[in-house]
């Protein structure tokens, strides 16, 4: 059976192979698309731990009882999604618009400064 625990380890190897992937590239798109990663990584958690808090009789973890029809981590969820949306269109465009300047998406040789 699929518990708890394992969505939360799912979640935790998402976020950590989108660090490392943020972390240690230098392709500007690669690093938009690990932190996309990075905030799938955040959706899974919150899906699981609303998951498990319904599955549970609605007994959170301090005792009080939470409605079944609240859908608190789902609806987190669909936020994240949407500003994730909004950042990939905006941080893609402004790739497009440094690569039209500089012919390059290879953030070390990015310098914004000096036009």
């Amino acid at each position: 059976m699929i518990t708890l625990n394992h969505f939360l380890v799912l979640g935790a190897v998402l976020f950590v192979i989108g660090l490392f992937g943020a972390l240690s590239k230098r392709n500007a798109v690669a690093i938009l698309m690990s932190i996309e990663i990075m905030l799938n990584a955040v959706n899974v958690t919150l899906v699981a731990f609303a998951s498990a808090i319904l599955n549970h009789g609605g007994k959170a973890l301090n005792g009080a009882t939470v409605d079944s029809s609240r859908l608190t981590g789902q609806i987190f969820a669909v936020f994240i999604i949407t500003v994730a949306a909004a950042e990939a269109s905006v941080a893609l465009a402004m790739i497009i618009a440094i690569y039209r300047r500089r012919n390059t998406i290879d953030v070390g040789e990015i310098n914004l400064m000096r036009w």
